[in-house]
């Protein structure tokens, strides 16, 4: 990706290095280590790696103000895609008529605090529509080029956009009706909720890759290949039989690998909000 004319964000919070000691209260499990349990299984994570964890401190990090230059671009990196989908996401709410409110992105080493709980690097980036905040421990990245075979700047910017999807689906009011439809449904059909909400999720991450090219070139050669790939790459498909050694259809939350790259696929090509309506979609 091409940012030498772009900016950094001022909405980065940056807690690494601060260590993780005194976030538990005692050992015990509150309401927010559920909410952020609950957050876990959209992702496609086991619910119980942050139940387990909740009972124990993490491992304290030790702060340092210097950390290596390639973590620092890595930071710099998400800042500028931040910025990006900031300048996106304002035009394009300013075009319908509202204003676009930018969330914050946390930066962490291990474990950190959300108004969902205790945020743990296991369960990868995630959002917290409680405090409209993106979490986000840079280590998920050499996990998605190693883990899940997704290496490149277009596959972490992807997974930055996917999360700000999630933040525009919040300021829209699509998450909050999701959240109550779930609760009127079966376990199956809950489940599809949730993967049409990912979905759309991963259309929107298409959107703000569409016109960010479209305004300003930031998108260079095997970008898109890069992008498609990630998404593929973390499909509940894959993942499960990474995992277990079989797909389980029935409890995906968050698609298929061919679900998820054509999605994105659509945002990208199309750039139109009407076009990420998956849950009208007879075909996902």
């Amino acid at each position: 990706m091409d940012f030498r004319n772009g900016r950094e964000s001022n909405n980065v919070e940056d807690r690494r290095g601060q260590g993780g000691r005194g976030l538990r209260g005692g050992g015990k499990i509150g309401i927010g280590t559920i909410v952020l349990a609950l957050v876990a299984m959209y992702f496609g994570i086991d619910p119980s790696v942050v139940l387990n964890t909740a009972m124990t401190d993490p491992a304290p990090v030790e702060s340092t103000q210097q950390r290596p230059e390639a973590e620092n671009a890595q930071a710099r990196f998400v800042s500028m895609v931040l910025a990006d989908t900031e300048d996106t996401w304002r035009v394009i709410f300013q075009q319908g008529g509202t204003t676009y409110r930018e969330p914050k992105l946390v930066l962490y080493t291990g474990a950190t605090r959300s108004a969902c709980g205790v945020g743990q690097a296991e369960m990868g980036p995630f959002y917290c529509p409680a405090d409209t905040k993106v979490y986000l421990d840079l280590a998920f990245f050499d996990e998605l080029h190693h883990r899940f075979g997704a290496p490149g700047d277009f596959a972490q910017a992807y997974v930055i956009a996917h999360e700000i999807g999630h933040h525009v689906q919040n300021l829209l009011g699509i998450s909050d009706k999701v959240q109550q439809a779930r609760g009127r449904v079966s376990e199956r059909e809950a489940n599809l909720l949730s993967v049409r909400l990912e979905l759309q999720a991963d259309c929107l991450a298409g959107i703000w890759a569409h016109h960010a090219n479209r305004s300003r070139s930031v998108l260079e050669a095997g970008d898109i290949e890069e992008g498609l790939a990630a998404a593929t790459a973390v499909g509940d498909d894959h993942i499960q039989k990474r995992t277990q050694g079989y797909a389980v259809p029935d409890s995906f939350t968050h698609g298929s690998a061919e679900q998820r790259r054509r999605w994105f696929a659509i945002g990208l090509q199309q750039g139109q909000f009407k076009a990420c309506d998956t849950f009208s979609a007879s075909r996902l």
